[in-house]
């Protein structure tokens, strides 16, 4: 375990002597942020979305399910589309709009139609609950594929229930992975872990790693905006809590076209942050550590995370591609392709507050695959962890 002082004796720069003088509770002056080099979005979007040597492949999933795989993504994005990203209508859950996601799992306790055990399966996501024969009518009668009316095609009708962005509440120095943080204009997210830049200058930064929705209010920030922990919903203010300030975020894109990540770092003063994750037991304040060698997704793997509400949990992925439709409240809804669902394995494995949490293997290697920014009552929805850090040209800090 590591030292309060380890992360200073590594080298890494603080952050601008000057935000400490003159930020408060405004947004910086322009002057201030010009330091700052915006990424533009066309920068992450080859890094999120081109294929990699990790991108894990599909189980060996029938060329048919693929097919309609692809088709019912496409009419998700369609329908995001055509709301221009917002939810208005009191009938949007009817029909095709009841559909709010679709993926690959395994044929099992969720599947009405008669497939083996084990086999491949088509996850289907809804908010109000619907049989098989219901789901398939749709999808083949409002959506208009043809090829899911065939009874030998195996369907998982999960309800999920409307997908929403999730907004250990302590105060703690050094800050550990899985408490309470966020950008000083939102509510509360959970800080996930630590990193550090690939390439100068940013190889020298200690870097905190979370949500765009969390560090970056959901594209709405300037670089060098202050990050708080606690979450000013948990009693942070600015600048008195401030551990780190915005650094870099990958923009999400309301409307049809289609996001792989939510995903933003801040840069920390190491002296405020610590590499550990942080969960509670007893009432008391337990610490661990969690590898940096990051794992590929698979169905069947058992997860866990530590977050600021539901605090240290465990679940099981359901599935590795999943195409979703995220809420993010005022109307704004994102849609989000290949993407992990993992499921409690008793009451919840997520709620509001969560998101940015890391999501890693539940066993004594705790290696890194998921990154958690969005659930419902029923699903966790996380990004992967190898397009996170490839977006963000980072390393992983653990």
């Amino acid at each position: 375990m590591s030292t309060d002082n380890e992360i200073t004796e590594q080298g890494f720069d603080d952050p601008p002597e000057q935000e400490i003088a003159e930020e408060n509770e405004d947004l910086l002056e322009e002057e201030e942020a010009a330091s700052f080099a915006e990424p533009a979005e066309e920068d992450f979007e080859e890094l999120a979305e081109a294929p990699q040597d990790m991108d894990p492949e599909y189980l060996d999933v029938d060329e048919a399910l693929v097919q309609i795989h692809a088709e019912i993504s496409q009419q998700l994005a369609q329908l995001t589309t055509d709301e221009t990203g917002s939810i208005s209508s009191e009938n949007a859950f009817e029909g095709s709009g009841n559909i709010v996601g679709v993926g690959f799992g395994l044929a099992g306790e969720d599947s009405e139609l008669l497939a083996d055990p084990g086999e491949p399966a088509l996850n289907v996501y809804v908010v109000e609950p619907a049989s098989v024969d219901e789901v398939k009518s749709v999808i083949v009668d409002s959506m208009g594929i043809s090829a899911a009316d065939n009874d030998d095609v195996p369907v998982n009708v999960i309800v999920s229930g409307i997908i929403d962005a999730d907004s250990h509440r302590f105060r703690m120095r050094p800050a550990a992975g899985g408490v309470s943080v966020g950008h000083y204009r939102i509510t509360a997210g959970t800080l996930g872990c630590l990193a550090r830049g690939r390439r100068a200058p940013r190889n020298r930064r200690l870097l905190v790693l979370s949500n765009n929705h969390v560090l970056a209010n959901s594209n709405n920030a300037r670089f060098g905006d202050s990050v708080l922990q606690p979450g000013r919903y948990d009693g942070g203010r600015n600048p008195r809590d401030r551990i780190a300030i915005l650094e870099r975020f990958v923009p999400i894109r309301f409307g049809g076209r289609p996001n792989y990540v939510d995903c933003a770092t801040a840069w920390a003063w190491p002296s405020r942050v610590r590499r550990e994750l942080v969960y509670l037991r007893g009432g008391r304040r337990r610490l661990f550590r969690i590898s940096r060698q990051i794992r590929v997704c698979r169905p069947g793997m058992l997860v866990g995370k530590s977050g600021r509400t539901t605090q240290l949990t465990s679940g099981r992925v359901s599935d590795c591609h999943a195409t979703v439709r995220v809420n993010y409240g005022s109307g704004r809804v994102a849609l989000f392709r290949d993407q992990m669902v993992i499921r409690p394995l008793r009451g919840r494995f997520s709620a509001g507050g969560d998101s940015g949490s890391v999501i890693w293997t539940w066993d004594r290697r705790r290696n890194p695959v998921g990154l958690l920014f969005a659930g419902s009552s029923s699903v966790t929805i996380a990004n992967h962890m190898w397009r996170v850090v490839r977006a963000l040209d980072i390393s992983l800090y653990t």
